[in-house]
């Protein structure tokens, strides 16, 4: 049984996800501690600006110094929020075996065979006195697969240890949206849907300054633009048959397009379009699953919940009603992926990223003993 740390820092930049799990890097997902740190507006405001130098970062050149500045700050971050974790949950380094490093994408073309997230996994493993593991996309991108999404192996796990005995789908609603199918006989199909909450927080944000529409108030007081919805969901990547995935600023267009709505309209639209998005994804699974189980940071908006609920035409739920932390369940998928990389077990599918074949990464920094 391994004993791991996952760290997750997701496209909506909102704080760093930290979750201790022991499993087997199989079927045993045992969860621990966890908590949740929030970035500071100056921390949102570096990774933003390594986001946008990323954007017109070529091939074989040096790292912008923009992304070696919040490569530098997002690393020292995890290392407090591993220190933090661990004095909450009263472990010691030499209890821990392992840590699993998503970093932060701040590019991802895996149509050019690239995807970069930044975090130093020698300095956290040094910082820790935890053996690391980081950089879990860059194989499979190498090998032809979208590197993401990395979830749904865990996805598959949870739900195995939940018992659940029907096809289920879970959909994840960070930055990004994506879901993972999973099928009675062990089939698993993952791809990304669309936004998710990425382009309403940056709403949000502009028009309100807080850095989400919280609790959807923003989107409630508004009325969706069915005219500018239908010209959002003419986007061709809504036609493309999985594996799929998304960049942050794959739909960044989509500000234009609700540009002349009013802050509460905008919102609202913005928000259908995340949930038309992954209802119209779901046009590539086989079947309606009777479940729909929602994590990530959407479940807490209500507005959406309501939306999703009614597009889907009941079955969906947030993540706790199945006794699953729907906070943590990416930050825990990467200390479970450490665990499968530590054993060599393959991280992705054909089904899952597009990958030609099962495909093992990750890279493993030792820590000094």
């Amino acid at each position: 049984m391994i004993r791991a740390i996952g760290l997750m820092s997701g496209t909506s930049l909102d704080g760093i996800d930290a979750a201790i799990l022991e499993t087997d890097g199989e079927h045993i997902v045992r969860p621990g501690p966890s908590l949740g740190v929030p970035y500071t507006l100056e921390e949102r405001a570096v990774l933003r600006a390594a986001l946008e130098a990323a954007k017109d970062w070529p091939a074989g050149e040096p790292m912008p110094e923009a992304v070696a500045e919040a490569e530098r700050l997002l690393t020292l971050a995890h290392a407090q929020a591993v220190r933090v974790l661990l004095e909450k949950s009263g472990f010691k380094p030499a209890d821990i075996d392992l840590i699993g490093f998503h970093g932060q994408t701040v590019l991802h073309q895996p149509e050019a065979r690239r995807t970069v997230q930044i975090g130093m996994g020698d300095v956290l493993a040094s910082l820790t006195g935890i053996d690391v593991i980081n950089d879990f996309r860059s194989a499979d991108v190498a090998a032809g697969g979208h590197g993401a999404p990395l979830v749904p192996l865990y996805h598959q796990a949870l739900a195995r240890s939940a018992g659940i005995n029907e096809p289920v789908a879970i959909v994840n609603i960070g930055g990004v949206g994506n879901v993972t199918y999973v099928g009675l006989d062990g089939r698993l199909i993952a791809f990304d849907t669309g936004p998710g909450n990425a382009l309403i927080d940056d709403w949000a944000m502009r028009h309100t300054g807080e850095p989400v529409d919280k609790d959807g108030a923003l989107a409630e007081a508004g009325e969706v633009d069915v005219d500018v919805l239908a010209r959002l969901m003419e986007h061709p990547f809504f036609e493309l048959p999985p594996p799929k995935s998304l960049d942050r600023f794959s739909f960044a267009r989509a500000a234009e397009a609700v540009e002349h709505l009013s802050p509460e309209d905008g919102a609202a639209t913005l928000t259908a379009f995340t949930v038309e998005a992954i209802a119209r994804g779901l046009a590539h699974i086989p079947g309606m699953p009777t479940r729909f189980v929602v994590c990530g940071g959407g479940r807490r908006n209500p507005v959406l919940m309501s939306m999703l609920s009614k597009r889907l035409q009941g079955g969906v739920l947030p993540a706790e009603d199945l006794g699953w932390r729907g906070d943590d369940v990416e930050a825990e998928a990467f200390a479970y992926l450490a665990a499968r990389s530590l054993r060599g077990l393959p991280l992705s599918l054909p089904t899952t990223t597009g990958v030609p074949e099962p495909m093992k990464g990750g890279r493993l920094h030792r820590a000094a003993r």
